[in-house]
């Protein structure tokens, strides 16, 4: 629930977090910040924090499986093979380091990153070949703990469920993809501080449900962008419903259950309807909507065969990306980040940064399997390539800068905006926020049915 309190965001935020970048935060660490934000070396252990507040049990839906009393928050442990590969890796600076862990002292030990403690992993650009598995080389990430695998093995179980018993999802030849996608362990990996697996399974409908639209309406299970815009918009009415006459309500209810997609998006939605409050309903809606409006623009670049500047493409991916599922992050956890501070301009920047990163993550990973699919798939590699005139190496390596300019932007951005305002709800959106980049870096990496790398190393 939102904190009790005047926002300190509701007037303008201070003159020295107006601009964002690398080089502010910097200068702002040289001045003092490690002062100003209170942190020092010797800074004792903070006492536990309070069990987060349980999920409302939601009324059972017609078709819904038993709820779940949410199970304990799991302590993560630092993986120890991540840790090692990660040791000759450049460090950010111990106050940008503690920035980012978040602040201590009473009531602040429920607020902490899931990030391990390892340092920020960046191998080398003469690093080995890479096998399947590993990390792109050269890549900016963090690693992270293995997921708890109880919670993943029940995950994945009530996932499959809803999937096939509820809203019908995909046919039996399609059981070894759903399965390959390893949903489980990517939302487990993305959101280690849900207090159980009912708020888990929240993340869950909602990705697989995305994930059904993109397959069948724009990709490779029948997708087409012919058409593509009324297909999307009737879908996104199972998000944002019609407000029609009584006349043809019946209608439009009945269009929600013509499809794959519709039905797992209704479904999906009515879950998370029940255990949010409207203001976190309607921040996912606009999110939704800004998604669409991405598959939209891709599929009439893909109608026309035209390819687009480097900085199009880069803008069509503020939309089409990843940025629906940080965004529910205090959704996940049990709590709520008020509208006020989540509309601020410095928190949309940090969003909109995060979900760009993970986005160019899902460019380097599927490249490959992209190339291998039949026609031509826009990713980042491929347009700076024809519109650059690289190589593919090295438009490839391109985009890793790409991403790592992204990430250091958004972690000093995200740094910048905890100092200016430290607010519980804020500080610990912002930790949830990066903990989902890194969980899905993790799954992108590890996901060896999906995804290998090309042979550039």
């Amino acid at each position: 629930m939102p904190d009790p309190g005047p926002s300190p965001l509701q007037s303008s935020l201070p003159a020295a977090v107006a601009s964002f970048g690398a080089h502010v935060l910097a200068n702002a660490l040289a001045a003092g910040v490690e002062a100003a934000a209170g942190a020092g070396p010797g800074e004792p252990s903070p006492p536990p924090s309070p069990v987060p507040p349980a999920l409302p049990v939601p009324p059972a839906l017609p078709t819904g499986p038993p709820v779940l009393t949410p199970a304990p928050v799991p302590v993560p442990v630092p993986g120890e093979g991540a840790a090692a590969a990660a040791a000759a890796a450049p460090q950010p600076s111990a106050a940008l380091e503690r920035i980012l862990r978040g602040p201590s002292g009473l009531g602040t030990a429920g607020l902490h990153w899931a990030r391990s403690d390892a340092p920020v992993a960046a191998a080398a650009p003469d690093a080995p070949a890479p096998v399947a598995g590993t990390p792109i080389p050269g890549l900016y990430y963090h690693p992270v703990p293995e997921p708890d695998p109880v919670r993943v093995e029940e995950l994945s179980r009530r996932i499959k469920a809803w999937a096939l018993d509820e809203v019908s999802l995909y046919p039996e030849d399609w059981e070894d993809q759903f399965d390959g996608f390893s949903v489980g362990r990517y939302m487990v990996a993305c959101h280690p501080d849900a207090p159980g697996i009912d708020h888990l399974m929240l993340a869950t409908r909602l990705m697989v449900a995305e994930n059904a639209v993109d397959d069948c309406y724009c990709e490779d299970h029948g997708g087409s962008p012919v058409g593509l815009g009324g297909r999307l918009l009737l879908a996104h009415t199972a998000l944002d419903p019609v407000h029609t006459t009584k006349e043809y309500a019946p209608d439009w209810e009945a269009s929600l259950l013509s499809d794959a997609p519709r039905r797992a998006y209704r479904s999906a939605m009515e879950y998370f309807l029940q255990a949010t409050t409207p203001s976190q309903a309607d921040r996912f809606r606009h999110d939704m909507a800004r998604l669409h409006m991405g598959y939209l623009a891709e599929g009439a670049w893909a109608q026309t065969e035209y390819v687009p500047e480097v900085w199009e493409y880069l803008a069509m991916r503020q939309f089409n990306n990843f940025r629906p599922c940080p965004t529910i992050t205090d959704s996940v956890g049990g709590y709520e980040l008020p509208a006020d501070l989540h509309a601020q301009p410095a928190m949309q920047r940090v969003i909109a940064l995060a979900g760009n990163a993970t986005t160019i993550v899902n460019d380097l990973y599927s490249y490959t399997k992209e190339l291998a699919s039949p026609g031509r798939h826009l990713n980042l590699p491929v347009v700076i390539a024809e519109r650059e005139g690289r190589s593919e190496k090295d438009a490839y390596l391109k985009a890793v800068e790409v991403h790592n300019d992204l990430m250091r932007d958004f972690e000093a951005a995200a740094a910048e905006l905890a100092l200016a305002c430290p607010v519980p709800s804020v500080q610990r959106f912002l930790r949830g926020v990066a903990v989902w980049v890194d969980g899905n870096h993790y799954w992108h990496q590890t996901n060896t049915y999906r995804y290998s790398l090309p042979d550039f190393w």
